[in-house]
């Protein structure tokens, strides 16, 4: 790009900054990082993807990110760097009996966000942002065997203290988006038995999938530590009435629709200045 093109751009950024400081918070455009419930599309990697690309439902699932851009309350503005199947930190795919990972993987939910924040940094210091909200969707740590970067026949359901340390990752992202002027909404974990992880274990061949006691541990503790440690950030009970699609395990059509309209709502009632 030549420099009299980059400063004619520059200047258009600047000129449009006065509008765009008068927009509510509610129509900027609205941040998106997570795993499967974000996006239903795993990654592309140099044109190799875990689980070969497949997208959850075959391509016939509404995503949380897509239902957000149909709400009618919210302009449709959304930057979404979410992944199908990614996790807080970065980890390679381990096939189902494979004795190695990769090449195929995710990156970490710090990496999306550090994306997701590229797209909306206003010229030239590009140190602030069109953008007040992210929604942090729950990761696939300790959910599943193939869920820690090393094969699954190895691999071993989380301890109290690893579920505590995926909990640490997402506080820091939440105080990591607070330092940049983004307030970071966060969901909390379905039901257990509005799941069936017995049979998305069978659905997906894995070696294993977290049990119900530590599903309910994994879910009270980041429900808690979110709303203890990051006052300043939403959680949002936006699963709570949840039917799968089928799977065992992803939100159906009407489930979806139902966790963004509540975002929606919930960022409607914040330009208002009420909780």
């Amino acid at each position: 790009m030549s420099m009299k093109r980059l400063i004619a751009l520059t200047a258009a950024a600047l000129f449009l900054q006065p509008a765009l400081a008068k927009d509510k918070p509610s129509q900027l455009p609205l941040l998106v990082i997570g795993a499967s419930y974000a996006e239903g599309k795993t990654p592309f990697n140099n044109g190799i993807a875990p689980l070969g690309g497949i997208s959850v439902g075959l391509g016939s699932y509404l995503s949380l990110g897509h239902a957000l851009t149909r709400n009618e309350l919210l302009p449709g503005f959304l930057i979404n760097e979410a992944q199908g199947g990614a996790g807080t930190f970065a980890r390679p795919f381990c096939a189902p009996g494979a004795p190695s990972c990769g090449p195929a993987g995710w990156e970490s939910y710090q990496t999306q966000l550090d994306k997701a924040l590229a797209r909306v940094a206003v010229p030239p210091t590009f140190t602030s942002y069109n953008a007040k909200y992210v929604v942090i969707t729950m990761p696939n740590d300790c959910l599943h065997a193939d869920a820690f970067g090393v094969p699954q026949t190895v691999s071993q359901p989380c301890t109290p203290a690893q579920m505590n340390d995926s909990v640490d990752r997402m506080i820091a992202l939440g105080n990591y988006a607070l330092s940049k002027g983004v307030t970071p909404i966060y969901d909390v974990y379905p039901r257990y038995h509005s799941l069936d992880l017995p049979l998305f274990r069978s659905l997906f061949g894995l070696a294993w999938v977290i049990g119900e006691h530590d599903y309910n541990q994994l879910r009270d503790l980041s429900r808690t530590r979110l709303q203890a440690e990051l006052p300043s950030a939403v959680v949002l009970d936006m699963w709570k009435d949840f039917t799968h699609l089928g799977d065992g395990i992803h939100p159906d059509y009407a489930t979806t629709k139902r966790a963004a309209r509540l975002v929606a709502q919930t960022l409607i009632r914040r330009d208002a200045g009420r909780p």
